[in-house]
């Protein structure tokens, strides 16, 4: 089959004070008719071809059939009221439920019935300390703009409360209100960078103009910050962070001093004095989470002179002199959770997770058995109270629920695994990188697969995120149909530690994609893959991973899927969530940064493409955390190096009503996986 692409005109703009051209900069307006016009044309190419594959509608099929399948998130209790969000398989949107002691649950929030697409989804849910009421924000087609609301846990309103121009915002109650952070307004179809967030206090049926200011940065509008109080409702407590680095400051407020100034609506509201807040941690040094406030202490978790994690008491009176609770250890800390009255750490352990119980003086009380080779997907609990709920899957199992309490551990939610475990295989295996660092991965296949095989090798590499083992119907539907699924742990995730991610930023960001080709070239060397049959996958910066590692390599490669990307990295800083990024992967305006910039962006590299295997970009029109011009100008430039047409399809799939991903429906998930993994099958012949 011979593919056709639509003309794109090719600018000739250039910057960065040397010549490097920009062709397709027209395609960073979305709203303009040329890119609309762009975007219908590329998907009148892709959306025929990818339904037309030979496996697609069988996929499609089963994948609904391993979807169904209930799912349970972790609940959240408060003063006798339990709220949980509950899918039955199919529905787009999970829902919330409510249960007051031992009465019958009833449905408290149905995001479902919010749209007619199930494209509006629920992001983040709070429920207050007396559980009266619970906060959740709202956002449509998967935009990273929210809108809060309450609603009354007893009658299943709303109240009249709402609060706009929110972004990545906690709620932390205190009082008969809580603290939230918010942004500048912005016209909702901006792709401007977005910056100087301001954290406000909101009084239950308050207008939202009344809200009192209790922070803001005069000096510097890049943080952001993160509101929680302790505990024992003694401090408000801000996470200070730049951009998506770790090395977070901290600072808090006294709320015994200033807690009756933001709450009494008596008085009149005026901000709370700057000098009222104390900095405990700059950022920029290290790694500090608030755990919780103890006799005059701050347990903190922190990776300061610990690559590994550790855990440290601050007194308040002299935070210079921190003693050390939990020792570092060879096993990553991959965070912290003050429940019970305990400190239940997570660890990394080869990629998978453990559970490890500490007092609060560092002693070891013993583990929290999980069933097996998993991963923890939250804990839900308090430090007042004795329950711990906690979320646990693996490859092959479902979603669960456990639930721990006074050294019992018990099964909150759970259901049956649609594969027989039995019948699949899970071996970890490890690449030698170009630094002969080893670099692990996990290879799951059926027991009675023929290898070499078609292989999907996924990876990420970045911002500290760890791939642990997680249930996907979608994978589960293509190893039944005899494909292979490889999860690489790459350097810029923290799997093996801070240094492990340091090891893969900035200036080191090629060895990210060093270690993804080392992977690809041992599974050949084992007789996994061949080269023909060797797939690679990823999403966001996972993009940027399959787009660089295309681009270098094409001949290591069978079939290239590249979701929601990264592709243009002297670009990238100036729309919407972009600049958040530049400590992660620094900014072309520095001259050092642009020399390890341009050496592997994408969309500058692209080379001769009659030798790139098939491609398959996505994206969707609402993503403003990756925006879609990454997608759009790579596929321009990959389709123009092809002179217009290729034998081999180089194709770009625009997603409508959705975003970066988040609260994505479930009946876009399965047509969306359906279509890359018929899109793999099809083209990964051993």
């Amino acid at each position: 089959m011979v593919f056709s692409y639509p003309a794109a005109h090719r600018s000739d703009h250039r910057d960065h004070g040397v010549t490097v051209a920009d062709p397709y900069r027209w395609l960073e307006d979305p709203a303009a008719p040329e890119t609309a016009a762009f975007v219908a044309a590329q998907n009148e190419i892709t959306l025929p071809y990818l339904r037309s594959l030979p496996l697609r509608e069988q996929l499609a099929a089963r994948m609904t059939e391993l979807w169904d399948t209930p799912r349970t998130d972790p609940p959240v209790r408060r003063n006798g009221v339990t709220i949980w969000t509950h899918n039955d398989g199919l529905q787009d949107q999970s829902v919330y439920y409510v249960q007051r002691g031992d009465r019958e649950p009833e449905v408290l929030l149905d995001p479902n019935s919010l749209s007619e697409d199930g494209a509006v989804a629920v992001v983040v849910a709070s429920l207050s300390p007396d559980g009266r009421h619970l906060a959740y924000t709202v956002s449509e087609a998967g935009s990273d703009r929210q809108r809060l609301h309450v609603r009354a846990t007893d009658t299943g309103f709303d109240l009249d409360d709402r609060l706009d121009h929110l972004r990545f915002t906690s709620v932390a109650w205190y009082g008969d209100g809580f603290f939230y952070t918010r942004w500048p307004a912005t016209d909702p179809d901006s792709t401007e960078p977005v910056r100087d967030p301001s954290v406000h206090y909101h009084r239950i049926g308050d207008p939202q103009s009344a809200d009192p200011l209790v922070f803001h940065n005069d000096d510097d509008p890049e943080p952001g910050y993160a509101a929680e109080v302790s505990h024992d409702d003694r401090y408000l407590v801000l996470t200070e962070y730049l951009g998506t680095s770790q090395r977070n400051g901290l600072l808090y407020l006294d709320l015994a001093a200033a807690g009756s100034t933001i709450t009494d609506r008596s008085a009149p509201q005026r901000p709370v004095p700057p000098d009222t807040w104390v900095r405990l941690v700059d950022h920029g040094v290290a790694l500090h989470a608030f755990l919780v406030h103890d006799d005059g202490e701050f347990l903190v978790h922190t990776d300061r002179d610990a690559p590994n994690g550790t855990v440290v008491r601050i007194p308040l009176t002299d935070p210079g002199h921190a003693a050390t609770v939990i020792p570092e250890g060879v096993a990553p800390i991959e965070s912290v959770a003050p429940v019970s009255g305990e400190l239940v750490v997570l660890r990394l352990d080869d990629a998978s997770h453990r559970l490890e119980r500490h007092r609060p003086d560092g002693s070891i009380l013993g583990e929290i058995d999980l069933p097996g080779l998993g991963s923890v997907s939250g804990i839900s609990g308090r430090y007042v109270d004795p329950d711990v709920f906690i979320g646990y899957q693996s490859f092959v199992e479902p979603p669960a629920v456990l639930h721990w309490r006074q050294d019992l551990l018990g099964v909150f939610a759970s259901s049956r695994a649609p594969i027989d475990p039995d019948r699949t295989v899970i071996e970890r295996r490890y690449a030698t990188s170009s630094d002969g660092r080893q670099v692990g991965m996990f290879v799951i296949r059926m027991v009675d697969a023929e290898l070499p095989g078609p292989v999907e090798l996924y990876g990420y590499g970045g911002f500290s995120i760890n791939l642990t083992p997680v249930y996907s119907p979608a994978r589960l539907a293509f190893i039944e149909a005899g494909g292979v699924v490889v999860v690489a742990n790459l350097r810029g995730g923290t799997e093996l530690g801070e240094e492990w991610h340091e090891q893969g930023m900035l200036a080191n960001k090629q060895q990210v994609f060093d270690d993804f080709i080392a992977c690809g070239e041992r599974l050949i060397e084992d007789g996994i893959a061949t080269t023909s049959s060797l797939g690679i996958r990823g999403g966001s910066n996972g993009g940027l991973l399959t787009a660089a590692a295309m681009v270098q390599r094409p001949d290591l490669f069978g079939a290239v899927v590249c979701q929601v990307p990264v592709t243009d990295m002297l670009r990238y800083q100036h729309f919407t969530a972009g600049r958040f990024w530049t400590v992660e992967y620094g900014v072309a305006a520095d001259r050092e940064a642009f020399g390890w910039l341009i050496g592997y962006s994408p969309l500058h590299n692209v080379g001769d493409a009659a030798s790139y295997p098939p491609l398959l970009i996505t994206t969707a029109e609402s993503d403003d955390r990756v925006v879609p011009m990454h997608a759009h100008k790579f596929a321009a430039e990959v389709q123009h190096a092809a002179g217009g047409r290729s034998d081999q399809p180089l194709l770009l799939r625009v997603e409508t009503r959705a975003g970066h991903g988040l609260g994505k429906p479930t009946a876009k998930l399965i047509e969306e996986s359906a279509d890359i993994y018929a899109f793999l099958l099809h083209h990964l012949q051993p």
